[in-house]
Protein backbone atom coordinates (compact mmCIF):
# COMPACT_ATOMS: atom_id res chain seq x y z
CA UNK A 1 0.00 0.00 0.00
CA UNK A 2 2.59 2.25 0.65
CA UNK A 3 4.65 2.00 -2.69
CA UNK A 4 1.49 2.87 -4.44
CA UNK A 5 1.38 5.96 -2.77
CA UNK A 6 5.02 6.27 -3.64
CA UNK A 7 4.58 6.01 -7.16
CA UNK A 8 1.20 8.29 -7.28
CA UNK A 9 3.41 11.05 -5.96
CA UNK A 10 5.98 10.61 -8.05
CA UNK A 11 4.60 10.69 -11.57
CA UNK A 12 2.27 13.49 -9.92
CA UNK A 13 5.52 15.00 -9.40
CA UNK A 14 6.78 14.52 -12.79
CA UNK A 15 4.09 15.15 -14.50
CA UNK A 16 3.86 18.37 -12.78
CA UNK A 17 7.48 19.06 -13.70
CA UNK A 18 6.96 18.50 -17.38
CA UNK A 19 5.90 21.92 -17.94
CA UNK A 20 8.05 24.15 -16.11
CA UNK A 21 10.89 21.90 -17.71
CA UNK A 22 9.73 22.91 -21.11
CA UNK A 23 9.47 26.51 -19.88
CA UNK A 24 12.92 26.48 -19.07
CA UNK A 25 14.33 25.95 -22.09
CA UNK A 26 12.28 29.02 -23.57
CA UNK A 27 9.77 26.88 -25.26
CA UNK A 28 6.19 26.14 -24.45
CA UNK A 29 4.82 22.44 -24.60
CA UNK A 30 3.50 23.17 -27.40
CA UNK A 31 6.10 24.44 -29.52
CA UNK A 32 7.88 21.84 -28.14
CA UNK A 33 5.24 19.20 -30.01
CA UNK A 34 5.49 21.73 -33.71
CA UNK A 35 9.20 21.33 -33.64
CA UNK A 36 8.95 17.52 -33.22
CA UNK A 37 6.19 17.44 -35.72
CA UNK A 38 8.47 20.00 -37.99
CA UNK A 39 11.79 17.69 -37.57
CA UNK A 40 10.03 14.77 -38.66
CA UNK A 41 7.70 15.66 -41.52
CA UNK A 42 11.48 17.15 -42.90
CA UNK A 43 13.74 14.29 -42.43
CA UNK A 44 10.64 12.00 -43.81
CA UNK A 45 10.63 13.72 -46.98
CA UNK A 46 14.07 13.73 -47.04
CA UNK A 47 14.15 9.78 -46.50
CA UNK A 48 11.48 9.55 -49.36
CA UNK A 49 13.20 11.73 -51.89
CA UNK A 50 15.61 9.70 -54.29
CA UNK A 51 17.79 12.72 -54.83
CA UNK A 52 19.02 13.20 -51.34
CA UNK A 53 21.19 11.10 -48.92
CA UNK A 54 18.62 11.63 -45.76
CA UNK A 55 20.07 9.24 -43.65
CA UNK A 56 23.43 11.58 -43.64
CA UNK A 57 21.66 14.99 -42.95
CA UNK A 58 20.27 15.95 -39.32
CA UNK A 59 17.10 18.06 -39.00
CA UNK A 60 17.17 20.49 -35.77
CA UNK A 61 14.04 22.75 -35.31
CA UNK A 62 13.42 25.44 -32.49
CA UNK A 63 10.65 27.78 -32.57
CA UNK A 64 9.82 26.67 -36.42
CA UNK A 65 13.60 27.31 -37.90
CA UNK A 66 15.51 24.47 -39.13
CA UNK A 67 18.54 23.66 -39.22
CA UNK A 68 20.08 21.49 -41.90
CA UNK A 69 23.62 19.94 -40.82
CA UNK A 70 25.68 16.75 -42.03
CA UNK A 71 27.45 15.99 -45.38
CA UNK A 72 26.08 16.03 -49.12
CA UNK A 73 27.76 14.64 -52.48
CA UNK A 74 26.44 18.02 -54.59
CA UNK A 75 24.98 21.44 -54.64
CA UNK A 76 22.18 19.63 -56.49
CA UNK A 77 21.38 17.53 -53.14
CA UNK A 78 21.84 20.35 -51.21
CA UNK A 79 19.68 22.20 -52.76
CA UNK A 80 16.97 19.96 -52.73
CA UNK A 81 17.26 19.18 -49.18
CA UNK A 82 16.57 22.81 -48.41
CA UNK A 83 13.86 23.23 -50.82
CA UNK A 84 11.97 19.74 -49.17
CA UNK A 85 12.52 21.52 -45.59
CA UNK A 86 10.69 24.78 -47.10
CA UNK A 87 7.99 22.69 -48.09
CA UNK A 88 7.09 21.95 -44.94
CA UNK A 89 4.38 23.71 -42.71
CA UNK A 90 5.39 25.24 -39.86
CA UNK A 91 8.89 25.83 -41.58
CA UNK A 92 9.70 29.71 -40.72
CA UNK A 93 13.40 29.92 -42.26
CA UNK A 94 15.78 26.78 -42.95
CA UNK A 95 19.49 27.30 -41.88
CA UNK A 96 21.97 25.45 -44.24
CA UNK A 97 25.15 24.01 -42.07
CA UNK A 98 25.44 21.33 -44.74
CA UNK A 99 28.73 20.55 -45.84
CA UNK A 100 29.98 19.36 -49.84
CA UNK A 101 31.73 16.30 -49.76
CA UNK A 102 31.85 14.54 -53.29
Amino acid sequence: MRKLGYWKTTMLAVILATPLAALGCGKTIGETIDDTTITTRVKTSMLNDPAVGGMKIDVDTYKGVVTLSGEVKSQAERDQAIALARQVDGVTEVKDALQIIP
